[in-house]
């Protein structure tokens, strides 16, 4: 929220929006009550405004301390649709009406600036608006504002966020469990499972809402809550490749299933469903007291594999999928290589020096998969400043007819990250094969026997521990 309350006027008079005279401040009313605006508009505001994130004023936090930029459309409560008035004056003139739909962004500009100077541009930024504009994606998360706890608006959220996405803005997300009014256990848990897998991932609640902590609702509800949130942390190594490889082509990592099948027409009114990056289909629960759901598996001869069952689809066509309360329908698409961390930590900063885990889903025809992963310190700006980061990739494949591989290949000789990181289990889906030895080639090193297992009914392979760090090359073969 942007108001500065009335014992700042005569200091910052000349920051203020203007009314139509152009002389006297704008008033208005919001939360905090008689307020007045900065006038972000004006250079002079922003440096201002960025001027006031120091740590030394704020007693108590510290530079991981971060900023959120609400009511900044602007909101005016006593205002015509709840905003400014649209003959109120700006910088040089300029009327609200013009410059309205860029007031947040300059906002947007000031904060992530004034984010910055808070650890002397050491530190990475995290800024969370409301109000955003063409550009924002530079500085800011986006959330979609004041939703309510209703099945309607957790289901609608789905097609808001997918539009935000390819409209440019890459980190979305919604309140989950709805912002107004009090969600039950089973809405609440079907929103934390769709949450998990959008970009921004949070709980909101408005402050007379009651109380809504997972361990709040029955043993069920709490457990489907947290296994949801689990399955969030587990990810973060694709979500975090998402949104590096976004930097380099623009493709968010909240997709709608026609941009991944642009051949396949049955996808291009899909709502109900998404891609999480090309390998990761989700079809969340988004109505009351369902115990089955129909989905759409775009493609054509595309195979898919439930991500729990590792059960293998082939499409194009719906599919009908149990879905108790613990279930989210979630699916790895044949042809793609997704990095996690399974080990579960409390938060992902400790994550870091984790093992990673390889889920590798062949495809059915070529029985070929690929995948990549980037890595950096995950807070300062070594990774653009010293080139500290890795951008790896790996590749499944048919290499003869006695031998599959598996291989790493540095994609980008620029980075110089070497974290200590290595490669703890490759589950391998689609398997139409009997292995018989499992070797690994490391370096200059001699082959090694790797521990397998091999699951014939589920057609997967297991292999554990290899060993390999993720910034080294390494090739394992599979001897059928």
């Amino acid at each position: 929220m942007t108001v500065i309350m009335f014992t700042m006027r005569q200091k910052l008079t000349i920051f203020f929006v203007k009314k139509s005279d152009g002389t006297s401040d704008y008033e208005g009313h919001c939360w905090p009550g008689a307020s007045m605006w900065l006038d972000f508009v004006n250079p002079s505001v922003r440096e201002f405004w960025a001027g006031k994130f120091p740590v030394d004023q704020y007693q108590g936090t510290t530079e991981r301390t971060y900023t959120w930029n609400d009511m900044n459309e602007p909101s005016v409560f006593s205002g015509p649709e709840i905003t400014m008035h649209k003959d109120a004056r700006h910088f040089n003139g300029w009327e609200h009406r013009e410059v309205h739909n860029i007031y947040g962004f300059f906002q947007s500009m000031a904060s992530f600036n004034g984010q910055l100077l808070r650890s002397n541009k050491r530190l990475r930024t995290f800024l969370l608006v409301r109000s955003f504009f063409v550009g924002s994606q530079r500085y800011a998360t986006v959330w979609t504002g004041d939703n309510a706890a209703e099945w309607s608006h957790l289901k609608q959220s789905i097609p808001m966020l997918l539009s935000i996405s390819v409209s440019g803005i890459p980190s979305v997300g919604a309140d989950v469990g709805g912002f107004f009014k009090d969600p039950d256990g089973q809405l609440i848990t079907r929103w934390y499972q769709a949450g998990a897998f959008q970009p921004f991932f949070r709980a909101h609640g408005h402050i007379e809402t009651k109380r809504r902590e997972p361990w709040l609702f029955s043993e069920r509800e709490n457990n489907a809550m947290r296994e949801a949130v689990i399955r969030r942390y587990i990810l973060l190594p694709y979500w975090y490749t998402l949104f590096y490889e976004h930097t380099k082509t623009g493709v968010p990592p909240m997709r709608p299933v026609w941009s991944e099948f642009p051949e396949d027409e049955a996808a291009f009114d899909e709502e109900r469903e998404w891609m999480v990056g090309s390998g990761i289909l989700v079809r969340p629960v988004v109505e009351p007291d369902v115990q089955q759901v129909s989905l759409y598996l775009p493609g054509i001869g595309q195979t898919w594999f439930d991500w729990d069952t590792h059960k293998m689809y082939l499409s194009p066509g719906a599919i009908y999928t149990d879905t108790p309360l613990e279930k989210i329908p979630v699916y790895q698409r044949g042809g793609t290589i997704i990095p996690v961390r399974e080990r579960q930590r409390r938060a992902s900063m400790l994550q870091r020096n984790d093992p990673i885990t390889l889920y590798i889903a062949s495809e059915l025809d070529r029985e070929f998969a690929n995948g990549t992963i980037y890595m950096d310190d995950g807070e300062s700006h070594n990774y653009k400043d010293k080139n500290e980061y890795l951008y790896w990739g790996f590749v499944y494949k048919k290499a003869s007819e006695y031998n599959y591989a598996i291989m790493s290949k540095n994609l980008d000789k620029n980075g110089k990250f070497d974290p200590d990181v290595w490669v703890e289990r490759i589950v391998i889906r689609g398997v139409r094969y009997y292995p018989r030895a499992v070797h690994m080639y490391y370096e200059d090193y001699n082959p090694e026997d790797l521990e397998y297992t091999h699951d014939r009914d589920q057609r997967l392979i297991v292999i554990r521990k290899p060993g390999v760090y993720i910034s080294r090359e390494w090739r394992i073969d599979i001897h059928v």
